[in-house]
Order: C-alpha cells, then sequence, then structure tokens
C-alpha cells in the first residue's frame, strides 16, 4: 500500500530526499527593516492552539528585536507566510530551500459569496481568505499539492475554537 508522507517532513538534498522525524514550521517574520527572516517552531504538530500562539509571539518578537540565535532559523522542514499582514490578497511564495514546500495566506477580508441552503442559494457576505502553496514538483506532484491546500481550507473552514487546546 502507498503511504503519503507530509510535504512538511522532506526536505532535498542534491539529489536525495531526506525524511525528517520532526514537524517543524518556518514563519516568515517581517522585521522593522521591510526584510524577512524565517525563525522556526520546533516540533510544531506536538504543540495545541496555545502553544503555537506562545512560540509564534515569542519568535515574532525576538525577530524584532534581534535576538534569534542561529539554531532559531534552522532545520525548518515547511513554510508559512502571512502576505494579507501587508493587505495582499494572495502572493506566490518563494520555497525556503532545502524544503520542498511553502503556504501563504492572504488577507482575511468580506466578500460576497453564493451560500447553498435547503431553500436554495442565497448571495451572503462571508469573511474569505486565499490560500497558496509553492512546492518543489520534483518531489511532491500536483495531486497531492491540491490535496494537501484542499485539506487545509477544510480544516480552516472548520475550525471549532471550543474543541480543547
Amino acid at each position: 500500500m502507498h503511504q503519503e508522507i507530509p510535504a512538511g517532513q522532506l526536505l532535498l538534498d542534491g539529489d536525495k530526499i531526506i525524511l525528517k522525524k520532526d514537524i517543524n514550521i518556518g514563519m516568515a517574520t517581517a522585521l522593522p527593516s521591510g526584510n524577512l527572516i524565517v525563525p522556526v517552531i520546533r516540533n510544531a504538530d506536538t504543540l495545541n492552539l496555545v502553544g503555537l500562539t506562545k512560540q509564534v509571539n515569542s519568535l515574532a518578537n525576538a525577530a524584532r528585536q534581534n535576538k534569534l540565535k542561529p539554531e532559531h532559523t534552522q532545520d525548518g522542514t515547511f513554510t508559512i507566510t502571512n502576505v494579507g499582514t501587508f493587505g495582499s490578497l494572495t502572493g506566490t511564495p518563494i520555497i525556503n530551500q532545502p524544503q520542498v514546500a511553502i503556504l501563504a495566506v492572504g488577507a482575511i477580508k468580506k466578500r460576497p459569496v453564493v451560500v447553498e441552503t435547503e431553500m436554495g442559494d442565497s448571495i451572503a457576505i462571508r469573511h474569505m481568505m486565499y490560500l497558496s502553496l509553492s512546492y518543489d514538483h520534483r518531489i511532491v506532484d500536483g495531486s497531492l499539492g491540491s490535496t494537501f491546500l484542499s485539506a487545509v481550507a477544510t480544516e480552516l473552514e472548520n475550525f471549532d475554537p471550543s474543541r480543547g487546546f
């Protein structure tokens, strides 16, 4: 049986594919100078929402105060960037090598959308956000990349803030 390996655990080293045990998420962080740096949340898959929030805030503050150490920016396995911070609806993120994928999230804006109900379709105003995923086609094919992006969208659309923290 073929097992899908998450792109967030794959790295490319020359012509070798490296499978990492840990999921270490890089988070693109804007600096006061206008430049970006990518500190890494280690073992992100083991943290709950509160733990992730604490790590994001701690690393972003350290980055903006020029207090990151080299190890804070190493060993990422997947990166997330928020182009919405700058008001952009969407962006085309560049892969942070040797990682094989990066996810960009756009600004959350109110948009008219078609809502399907038992009584028929209607137009409603909803908060919408665009996602874009760049991935290395030598490692991740279009089907896997699209499936992953759809799964992320589904999780965000069905997010329940009351589930266990």
